[in-house]
């Protein structure tokens, strides 16, 4: 069996295992679409005002993209890494041919079709529930597919060095929670303090944000952006495939 072969395997298997969990299933896809309704629908935008959401509504599409870009990767993989690690999982796969970084690769090709959907079904839900203007482009997919496999990458550094399940929803709401309102997506950068704004730059989500911002929003090119979360994207997923287990 070759390695396309192997991560095919284990892909329809990770595949299987998501749709069978049906709370996984309706919060994946209905969460994001509920805090929509809440700061699209509800609160709204006031351009005009002070304070956050003064942006027009078509400003804040990154945002809600990456709700799923960042959450789903972060606590998917983090937690199957962890309960494999439990359950002795790596021990048995250690004497098969599929290696970690096959292993995730498959895991990171569910989750990218996986939020794929629910980012089509976000974009569907923004343009029918609430005023935001923007525009549609090639470079959405390759964008969101980057910053999915980036934090997929994490995720199972996560899941690695974590002592449970537990511990990695911990640990992955420690660190995406701050940056999906510290990288460009929610909050402006003219609203966050002088000493805040070098961090901006340095996390990676603000390379996702910039550049679908930069599609939907700004009509303009993507390249840079998608160039550097690309380099992001390849080392976040060497250094994840690195710290899976080989045994435990």
């Amino acid at each position: 069996m070759g390695a396309l072969a192997r991560v095919g395997a284990e892909a329809g298997a990770a595949w299987r295992s998501f749709v069978r969990r049906r709370t996984a299933v309706f919060f994946t896809f209905f969460f994001p679409v509920i805090l929509i309704v809440i700061f699209g629908a509800l609160v709204r935008t006031d351009p005009t005002g002070a304070g956050l959401f003064t942006e027009p509504a078509g400003y804040y599409v990154p945002g809600y993209l990456a709700v799923v870009v960042l959450f789903t990767p972060l606590s998917r993989v983090g937690s199957t890494v962890a309960r494999q690690r439990e359950g002795n999982r790596f021990e048995k796969l250690a004497t098969t041919p599929l290696t970690r970084a096959e292993w995730l690769a498959a895991h990171t090709l569910v989750n990218v079709a996986i939020i794929g959907i629910a980012s089509a079904l976000l974009l569907l839900v923004i343009a029918l529930i609430t005023d935001a203007q923007f525009a549609l482009s090639a470079w959405l997919a390759p964008l969101i597919a980057l910053g999915v496999a980036l934090f997929c990458g994490v995720g199972a550094i996560l899941g690695a060095v974590a002592d449970s399940q537990d511990g990695v929803i911990a640990a992955s709401n420690t660190i995406a929670l701050p940056m999906l309102f510290l990288a460009e997506t929610f909050v402006t950068p003219d609203l966050l303090p002088s000493y805040a704004l070098p961090l901006v730059d340095l996390l990676p989500l603000t390379y996702f944000s910039r550049g679908v911002r930069a599609v939907t929003y700004y009509g303009s090119s993507p390249a840079t952006d998608a160039a550097i979360l690309a380099a992001l994207a390849l080392v976040g997923f060497a250094v994840g495939a690195y710290a899976i287990p080989r045994t435990d």
